[in-house]
């Protein structure tokens, strides 16, 4: 069989002027007649935020055409409808709407089984990520293109805006010791870069998939660029709507929140505002006023941030107080910066390290992925040093940027 390689529609985007309308990858599919599944088996593996910009899912987008026969349904975490808890297995179904088998990728595999995909010819993914390395999609696609190259089905990824724009690079790398579900590629915790970006250096880059490299080389990868879309656009720029892409993940401010603190509230003095109107942005922490908080983390400087005072209540109906996290710059913002300060808040008022005594160090170094970052936090004596890495890890990021430019669709 012939194995080949492309990307549909390349757009060349002009850097200056108003913003066009966005077409995603499932209407830029739409729109050429789907040739590429043209009379082909095909498999989706999508959530309820595969949508186009109508707003229709891509199930029924594929499944109402007559070009191709649409076969099955893979989820990923949360379901294919975003009704399922987080770390909870999921079982195989029937979709009730569609009559077609579901292959849960968060049950018994995470991984797409020989027997699922024997009758299918192309696999279409279409997820939305948010641009952020601990989030668990881009691993669900890498699982999937791993078992598609290796049961000869061809992947088709269906491109999708970075939440955070494509400009944005921070926080730590992932060191290969750390790779894991939670941290599947070797990227910044902030990578700038589409899920259609990350299927190409998966595709292209040598260690980024978990298979024989032969067959990582010959099996057959489709990208599906977005119209329209800039590297500068943050989400609200695109015009559209914000679905919910976990429980937690409400709203565009909860993307931006989960860069920001997501990393800083594992060890349990912090919390991040889950279970509230602003979940991920409204921190406070079980041993400092919300005054107090917030004088010691002004303290940092840190540059971009602005956190102020806020009461809300709680999923019972209790009225809880903390710090809500505003933006004053994007562009001077060091989103992860905050969480690395947190950590070191969190030591700097316990009486004793609260890093040296947890039973989750791997799961909290899978998220962070930097091993000489766990060394600062546990064997250090006094405050760890975030300053010097966070200016450590700058210079690591551009250089992942000039590694990962000849990959990128929109320049």
């Amino acid at each position: 069989m012939k194995y080949i390689y492309f990307i549909l529609c390349m757009p060349i985007l002009s850097l200056f002027g108003s913003y066009d309308p966005i077409h995603l990858g499932i209407d830029v599919l739409e729109s050429n007649r789907f040739s590429i599944l043209q009379g082909k088996r095909v498999g989706l593996l999508t959530h309820p935020a595969g949508v186009n910009r109508k707003g229709e899912s891509t199930i029924d987008v594929l499944n109402r055409s007559r070009l191709f026969k649409l076969v099955a349904l893979f989820g990923p975490e949360h379901g294919i409808y975003g009704d399922e808890k987080a770390n909870q297995p999921i079982d195989n179904k029937i979709d009730s709407r569609t009559g077609l088998p579901v292959y849960s990728l968060y049950g018994k595999y995470r991984k797409p089984q020989p027997n699922m995909l024997r009758d299918i010819d192309v696999m279409v993914i279409d997820l939305q990520d948010i641009g952020v390395r601990s989030y668990t999609y881009i691993s669900s696609m890498k699982y999937t293109m791993e078992a598609c190259f290796e049961n000869d089905v061809a992947v088709v990824i269906l491109d999708r805006p970075n939440p955070l724009g494509g400009l944005k690079i921070d926080g730590p790398n992932l060191d290969p010791e750390w790779k894991s579900y939670v941290g599947a590629f070797p990227i910044p915790y902030v990578h700038g870069l589409t899920i259609g970006e990350c299927a190409l250096l998966a595709k292209n880059k040598s260690g980024w998939l978990d298979i024989d490299p032969d067959l990582q080389k010959k099996g057959i990868l489709t990208v599906v660029p977005m119209k329209g879309w800039k590297r500068a656009m943050l989400w609200p720029k695109t015009s559209l709507k914000w679905i919910a892409t976990s429980p937690n993940i409400p709203s565009f401010a909860s993307v931006i929140g989960y860069s920001m603190t997501g990393l800083g509230a594992q060890e349990g003095t912090f919390s991040h505002g889950i279970g509230t109107a602003y979940p991920f942005r409204m921190l406070s922490n079980s041993q400092l006023s919300p005054k107090e908080l917030k004088r010691k983390l002004d303290s940092y400087a840190i540059p971009g941030l602005e956190l102020k005072p806020i009461r809300t209540k709680n999923k019972k109906g209790q009225p809880i107080e903390g710090l809500y996290v505003g933006i004053s710059n994007w562009n001077t913002l060091k989103p992860t910066a905050l969480s690395f300060y947190m950590m070191a808040l969190s030591i700097e008022i316990s009486s004793s390290n609260p890093f040296r005594q947890t039973k989750r160090s791997a799961l909290f170094n899978k998220h962070v992925g930097s091993t000489d970052w766990w060394k600062e936090l546990t064997e250090r004596r006094g405050t760890p040093r975030v300053d010097q890495f966070l200016k450590k890890w700058e210079l690591e990021n551009l250089k992942f940027r000039k590694t990962v430019s000849s990959y990128l669709i929109y320049q």
